[in-house]
C-alpha cells in the first residue's frame, strides 16, 4: 500500500510540474483557457443554476418538498418505488441538470429525509444534463434538425436505468436473499427519526443562500481547473483534431462542445450522459460531506454512456 501511495504521489507531482511548466511556457494560452472556464461559469452556470440551488435549499429546509410532489408522487412511486423526497429528487434532478441532482440527494440525505440506500440509487440516474441546456445549447450548437430521438435517448436511458435500479434489482435480490420475517427492503426503509425540524423562512433563506454560494463557487473552480487542462496537449502539434475535441469534451463538456462544434457530432451525443470529468468532480463536491461514494456513481454513468453509444450505433446503421 505504501509503495502504491508513493507511486501516486510521484505521478501527481510530475503532472503538477508539467502543468506549471506549460503555464509558464504558454501564459497567454493558459489565461485564455482559464478565462473560458470563468466566463462559462459566470454567464451560464451562475444565472441558470444558482436560483435553483437557493430555491431547492429553502424547500428542503422548510420541509416543503413532500408537498411539492403531491400530484406526481403516486405515479413515480409506482414506477420507481420512491419516497416523497425521492420523487422530488427525480423531478428536480431531471429538470435542473448537473449537478443539482447530486446536490439535492446530498442535502436530503444530510437532513435525514432520504435513506442511504435510496440516496445512492437516486444519485446514479438523477444527475444528468438538463433539458433546457440540451435544447438551448446542445441542439443549436450541433445543428440537430430533428432533436426528438437524441432527446428520448438522453433522458429515456437514465429513466429506464433508474427503473432497473429501483425496482428490478431489489426484486431479484429478494428472490435469492429473502428478508427475515418482519423486515423491510433497504430501498423502502423509512427515514430515521432524526429529521431536523423545518426552519423559519428567513433562517431557511439565509442558510440556503450561504450554502448555495459556497457550492456555486466550488463549481466555478472546477470549471476553471478542467478548462485549464486543455493546455496538456499544446506541445504536441500533430495530435489529431478530432481526438483533441473528444479530450476537451471529456474534460469539460460545455467548452468541449463549443470548441468541437459539429466535427464530432455523435461523440458529443454519446458523451453527454457522462458529462465530463468536470461534472464528476462537481458531483463529488455536492456529496463530499456525506458517506455517499462517487466511485459507484462513476461506474453507473459509464454504463449509461455505453448504452447510449449502442443506441446511436443502431440509429446510425438503421
Amino acid at each position: 500500500m505504501k509503495k502504491q501511495d508513493t507511486a501516486y504521489q510521484l505521478l501527481f507531482t510530475a503532472l503538477a510540474l508539467y502543468l506549471i511548466y506549460l503555464m509558464l511556457r504558454y501564459p497567454a494560452l493558459a489565461l485564455e483557457y482559464a478565462s473560458t472556464g470563468l466566463n462559462l461559469w459566470f454567464t451560464r452556470m451562475v444565472p441558470t443554476l444558482l436560483p435553483f440551488m437557493i430555491l431547492s435549499g429553502i424547500m428542503i429546509r422548510m420541509d416543503l418538498t413532500e408537498h411539492f410532489v403531491r400530484l406526481l408522487h403516486p405515479l413515480l412511486h409506482v414506477l420507481f418505488g420512491t419516497s416523497r423526497n425521492g420523487s422530488y429528487t427525480i423531478i428536480m434532478g431531471f429538470l435542473c441538470g448537473f449537478p443539482m441532482g447530486a446536490r439535492i440527494v446530498g442535502e436530503l440525505y444530510e437532513q435525514h429525509k432520504l435513506s442511504r440506500e435510496e440516496s445512492a440509487r437516486l444519485l446514479y440516474f438523477c444527475n444528468n444534463i438538463g433539458p433546457i441546456y440540451f435544447l438551448s445549447y446542445v441542439v443549436p450548437t450541433l445543428g440537430i434538425d430533428r432533436p426528438l430521438w437524441p432527446f428520448l435517448i438522453m433522458y429515456g436511458i437514465p429513466l429506464l436505468y433508474g427503473f432497473l435500479l429501483m425496482r428490478i434489482v431489489p426484486a431479484v435480490r429478494c428472490l435469492y436473499r429473502p428478508y427475515k420475517a418482519g423486515s423491510v427492503p433497504a430501498s423502502v426503509l423509512s427515514v430515521s427519526g432524526n429529521e431536523q425540524m423545518p426552519c423559519a423562512f428567513l433562517s431557511a433563506v439565509d442558510a440556503s443562500v450561504h450554502s448555495s454560494l459556497i457550492g456555486i463557487a466550488r463549481l466555478g473552480g472546477y470549471m476553471i481547473f478542467f478548462n485549464l487542462l486543455n493546455i496538456v496537449f499544446r506541445p504536441f502539434q500533430h495530435v489529431n483534431t478530432e481526438i483533441l475535441n473528444v479530450y476537451r469534451c471529456l474534460l469539460e463538456i460545455t467548452s468541449g462542445i463549443d470548441c468541437s462544434g459539429r466535427s464530432i457530432y455523435y461523440a458529443v451525443l454519446i458523451l453527454l450522459p457522462f458529462g465530463g470529468f468536470s461534472c464528476i468532480a462537481q458531483t463529488y463536491s455536492m456529496i463530499r460531506q456525506t458517506d455517499l461514494s462517487v466511485r459507484p456513481y462513476l461506474f453507473h454513468k459509464t454504463v449509461q454512456t455505453a448504452i447510449t453509444a449502442v443506441c446511436y450505433l443502431f440509429l446510425y446503421l438503421r
